[in-house]
Order: C-alpha cells, then sequence, then structure tokens
C-alpha cells in the first residue's frame, strides 16, 4: 500500500478514535450529571418523605384512630418506605465510592434495617421460619415503624446540617432551633393520647417551652394530667433542650451521615466547649455519652431509693426512676410523683433519694467544660500509669484550667454558705420536727435547687423573708457555663468578684492563680449582670400589670425563676392568666438561650471605631 494511503487511513483512524473518545466521555459526563440529578432528586424526596412518616407516625400514635384510618396511614407509610429503599439502593449501585467514603458504619446498620424492611413485601411469612423470634421482629410493625422513624431523623439531620451550612449567626440557630422544638412540642403535648383530659394550647407551649428550657414551671399537675405518652413527649423535650438541639442534630449528622462542612464543624466546636477542630468528634461523643451514663447509674440509684410505702408498681418504679434521673441531671424539675419531692412519704424515708438527686443535680450544673477538664485530666493520669512505649514522649498538658478553678471554687462556696444558712435559718421553722440529719440533708438539697433545677420539697412561701432573700439570689447566680443550669452563672460571679477586688486594690486588672482575666470576659460578665438586671425589671412590671391581684413577692418569685430557667413556685403559676402565662414562657426561652447572646446574634457585628476616639475619664463615685 503506498505511503500516502497509509497516512489517511491512520489519519481518519486518529479521527474516529478521537471521535469515540469524545463520545465516550460525553456520555460519561451526562450519565454521571443524570446520575447526580437522579441521587439528589431522591435526597430531596427522601427528606420530604421523613417528614412525612414523622407526622404520620405522630398522628398514629398520638391520636385516637379507626382501623380504615390505620389502613390508610400504612399505605402512605408504605410509598415512604418504598423511596427510602429507593434512595439506598441507588447511591449504593450508582454512587457506591462516594457512599462508602461518605457513610459511618452507624448508617450502614440503618440502610441495612432499612432494606431488611422489604422483606415482607418479597417474601410472605413463613409457616415454619428458622429462627422464630427474628421473623416476628422482621414480619412486625414495630419493626418497620421504628425503622423508617429512626431514617426519617437521620435523614432530616443530615438536611438540617446542610441547611446550617449557609452562614448563618450561630446564636440566630441555637435560639431558632429552640423555638421551633417549643412549638413541635406543644402541638404534640395537645393530642388526645398525651393527656387524661384535653388541655388549652397556652398550657401545652407553657409546658413545652418549660421543658424545652429545661426551667420546671407547671400550669398543669403532671401525675394527673399527663399519660405515658405524655410523660415520654416531655422527656424528649427535657433531653433535646438540656443538651441542646444542635448538638443533637450533630451527633446523627456526624454518626450517620458523615463528616459535615467546615463551617458546621467551627459552629458545633463552639457549642460543645471543643477546644479543637480535631477534639469535636471525642468531645460530643463524651457529652452525650457521660450524660447517659450518669443518667442511666442515677436511675438505677433512684430505683433502690425508691419506698415501699409509696405503692408503686414494677412499671411506675421504673419511669419514675428513669424520668426523675433525666429531670434531675438536666436540672429541669419535674416530677411524674403526687406532690414531687415534697411527697410525705419521701420526706419521712431515709432521705437517700434526696442525696441522690442531690449529686444528680450538682452534676449537671457544674458544666461541661469542666467535667471535660477532669475527663482529660483522668485520662492523662491513666497516661503516666500505663507502660510507655519506646520513643514516644509524653504531651505535657496544662491542668487545671483558670475556668475550672473558677467553677469549683466558687460553687462549693456558694453551696456551702447557703446551706449553712438554711439549716440555721429554718431549723425551727420549715424543718422543724426533722432529726438532725434530715435536716442537714434537707439543707443540702433545698440549697441546690435553687441553683436551676427547681425542686421543692419543702413550701418556699413558708420560708423566713431572708431565706427566701438567699433562695432568689441563687435562682439569679445558678450554675456554671455551659452546663445544664440557668441564672447569670457563676463564671460571671467570680469574675464581677474578682474585678472588683481589682478596682479596690488599685490593680490594672483583675487575676487569679497566676492568671490574668481578659477584658472581653469581664465586659461579657458585666454586660450579662445590667442586661439581667434590665430583663428581670422588665419582666416584674410587665407580670404586675397583669396580675395586679397577686402579691409582689409572688411576682417577684415567679418571674426570677422562670426567666433563670429555676422552675420553683409560690403556687401561683396555675392561677395565671393566659397572656402572663405566654410572658412567663418568653421569660424561660430568653433564659435559656442566652439575653446577652441573643442579642448580640440579632444586632450582628459592626465596625469598632472606639479605638481612633481620643480617650477620657468619667467621674465614677
Amino acid at each position: 500500500m503506498p505511503t500516502g494511503n497509509k497516512h489517511i487511513i491512520r489519519h481518519h483512524l486518529s479521527r474516529l478514535k478521537h471521535a469515540a473518545t469524545t463520545r465516550y466521555n460525553l456520555f460519561t459526563f451526562r450519565f454521571r450529571s443524570a446520575i447526580a440529578r437522579i441521587s439528589d432528586a431522591a435526597y430531596i424526596a427522601a427528606g420530604i418523605a421523613s417528614l412525612g412518616t414523622l407526622i404520620l407516625l405522630t398522628l398514629h400514635f398520638g391520636f385516637h384512630t379507626t382501623p380504615e384510618t390505620d389502613a390508610k396511614t400504612k399505605i402512605v407509610l408504605r410509598l415512604f418506605q418504598a423511596i427510602f429503599i429507593f434512595n439506598v439502593t441507588f447511591n449504593l449501585s450508582f454512587r457506591f465510592k462516594k457512599t462508602l467514603r461518605d457513610t459511618r458504619w452507624l448508617k450502614w446498620i440503618v440502610d441495612i434495617a432499612i432494606l431488611s424492611t422489604l422483606l415482607p413485601l418479597l417474601y410472605p411469612h413463613p409457616d415454619h421460619p428458622w429462627i422464630p423470634l427474628l421473623e416476628r421482629i422482621l414480619y412486625s410493625n414495630a419493626f418497620m415503624f421504628s425503622t423508617i422513624g429512626t431514617y426519617s431523623v437521620v435523614c432530616l439531620c443530615s438536611a438540617i446540617m446542610k441547611l446550617i451550612g449557609h452562614r448563618t449567626n450561630p446564636s440566630i440557630i441555637l435560639s431558632g432551633s429552640f423555638l421551633i422544638f417549643i412549638i413541635i412540642g406543644s402541638l404534640l403535648l395537645m393530642m388526645p393520647k398525651c393527656t387524661v383530659s384535653p388541655i388549652s394550647y397556652t398550657d401545652s407551649l407553657f409546658m413545652a417551652t418549660s421543658a424545652v428550657c429545661i426551667t420546671g414551671l407547671s400550669s398543669i399537675d403532671i401525675p394527673t394530667t399527663l399519660t405515658p405518652a405524655g410523660i415520654l413527649v416531655m422527656t424528649i423535650l427535657i433531653q433535646a433542650g438540656a443538651l441542646g438541639i444542635v448538638t443533637f442534630t450533630s451527633f446523627f449528622a456526624i454518626f450517620f451521615s458523615g463528616a459535615p462542612s467546615i463551617y458546621n464543624q467551627l459552629l458545633i466546636k463552639d457549642m460543645i466547649y471543643s477546644k479543637s477542630m480535631n477534639n469535636l468528634v471525642p468531645t460530643l461523643l463524651y457529652i452525650l455519652g457521660f450524660t447517659l451514663a450518669v443518667e442511666l447509674v442515677g436511675a438505677v440509684a433512684i430505683y433502690f431509693t425508691i419506698p415501699e410505702d409509696l405503692g408503686l408498681s414494677l412499671g411506675d418504679k421504673l419511669m419514675f426512676a428513669g424520668f426523675h434521673s433525666m429531670s434531675s441531671f438536666c436540672n429541669a424539675g419535674f416530677s411524674i410523683l403526687p406532690d414531687g419531692m415534697a411527697n410525705r412519704t419521701l420526706m419521712t424515708g431515709d432521705q437517700s433519694i434526696y442525696i441522690v438527686t442531690s449529686i444528680m443535680i450538682l452534676a449537671g450544673a457544674i458544666g461541661f467544660p469542666l467535667l471535660l477538664n477532669l475527663k482529660d485530666k483522668l485520662v492523662n493520669s491513666i497516661g503516666k500509669i500505663l507502660p510507655k512505649h519506646t520513643g514516644n514522649n509524653p504531651r505535657l498538658v496544662h491542668f487545671y484550667d483558670l475556668n475550672t478553678k473558677l467553677v469549683f471554687v466558687t460553687t462549693i462556696s456558694i453551696l456551702t454558705a447557703c446551706s449553712l444558712a438554711f439549716f440555721i435559718l429554718e431549723y425551727d421553722n420549715t424543718l422543724a420536727g426533722m432529726s438532725d440529719y434530715d435536716k442537714a440533708v434537707q439543707s443540702i438539697f433545698n440549697s441546690l435547687t435553687p441553683r436551676s433545677a427547681g425542686f421543692i420539697s419543702v413550701n418556699p412561701a413558708n420560708f423566713l423573708p431572708v431565706t427566701l432573700l438567699i433562695v432568689l439570689i441563687q435562682m439569679w447566680i445558678g450554675g456554671a457555663s455551659q452546663s445544664l443550669a440557668g441564672g447569670i452563672k457563676v463564671n460571671t460571679v467570680a469574675t464581677i468578684t474578682l474585678s472588683l477586688r481589682a478596682v479596690i486594690l488599685g490593680h490594672k486588672g483583675a487575676n487569679a492563680y497566676n492568671r490574668r482575666l481578659s477584658t472581653g470576659s469581664v465586659r461579657r460578665a458585666f454586660g450579662v449582670v445590667t442586661l439581667s438586671i434590665i430583663t428581670t425589671v422588665t419582666y416584674l412590671i410587665t407580670v404586675m400589670l397583669l396580675e395586679p391581684q397577686l402579691s409582689v413577692k409572688a411576682v417577684t418569685f415567679e418571674v426570677i425563676s422562670a426567666l433563670f430557667t429555676v422552675g420553683s413556685s409560690l403556687g401561683i403559676t396555675a392561677d395565671l392568666g393566659d397572656v402572663s402565662k405566654i410572658v412567663l414562657a418568653t421569660a424561660m426561652f430568653l433564659g435559656r438561650v442566652g439575653i446577652l447572646s441573643l442579642i448580640m446574634g440579632l444586632a450582628g457585628i459592626s465596625a469598632d471605631k472606639s479605638s481612633h476616639y481620643p480617650t477620657e475619664n468619667i467621674i465614677i463615685n
């Protein structure tokens, strides 16, 4: 063949190869684009189906339904189940590498579970199953409902984390999450199966706000009004409100749906007090694990302290132990026992339940930063005991930090002083007739509950005026920052006290334990105190105008209890009008999310021009 013809053939073959490659690349691009679009559409459909699933399950378990309604509900749930199965199988089939990279092992369990719900549709229930127990589980409605419910929660949490990634102000995100959860909780408590008799929406909103904001004020009698379903709703609201909606969402997003964005990680880092991005997952695990572990241990301890004279059944004992443990650690102050902690049988018992409850309250009020610091210290101490590997030098860590020292010393000092004061002042008043041991236990218990827990064992309406004033001061102070307690926080009180000492001694700055407090911390502490006073006065005037028939003492106690999320009352909560209840609900909301944080979030960050202005002294005398 002539050389020219060979060249022409090679040229044509090259063009054909290039054209084939171009078509293949174009086809591959279009195919991948189509796969991505279908995957995104399936993800959106799964999100909508998840929301629909949770709504239907709520209606199914919260309302009295007919067999016809249940059948229709099950058909719609089967449709949502099909969407979930398609979403899982499509990603496994066409986006396997990405799914393998982004999916955590817990998410694999949920995906496998949702795929297993397909078995009853493809394979009828056998007459002689190999594993009877497994067969009964797989073919039960409870398994299907729980599986698609869990998948829905995971899917929605993943979607929420993506929405949070739009760089919204963290304070607004936190406040908005609490507000949304309060509204959802108020609607859930209105369901017929949650209450023995219908309650007004105002009471439902008030109770939901009190639960989410872990306050403890009740406008209804919980033991006689709420059913086990209602108590379950309250439990979820309290637990979610205590740890924070973002913390729960972060847990599901990280451990089920892969790593969140950098912005999401920074947001979570600030909200759970993680010192670095590398410690984000361990810190989140520690907070959730510690909370569940303490509540479990507390439930077991409370179970064995329940007096037999109460006459509770085994189920009632388990429910009371679990709910009371959670309510104590979360500093919520709710009780499902008639008369609560003031129950006569408990008061005349061996006081062990008050000791356990006091320990639980203190554990929830000292703050996760202190607990994290203690955990780091423990890990470091264990590391020194264990054999060291050759060539590895132990990393030196500074213990304890200033925050831990200030919180510990301030908390113990306030608790000791207030317990002694309560013991002395109420010795012959509300504690009259008790043994010295019982008086000591009750003094400690009633000095801890005003810090935010809100339990009542002796009626505060009978306190001496000076005792009541001490209780109000304790309610104003509260617990530690980043804890489950309310108030302006002991960190703020310590900072203000050290700053005042520096002014008196003529020092340029506040210091403690060979450390100097930052100017930003001091300014923030003064801002918190100032706003707390302004807000308290505003709410006092408002409620006094709305309820002129109530005494100033009762209104003051109620407002401070709501604003600083304590939950104690002089017995006027149920007598308040609807408008007053809504006003106090807003007070509980502000107390939980933080007044200063909310105002800073709404105001935004503006340019600081103060450094360009000349300095001038103001006469302060």
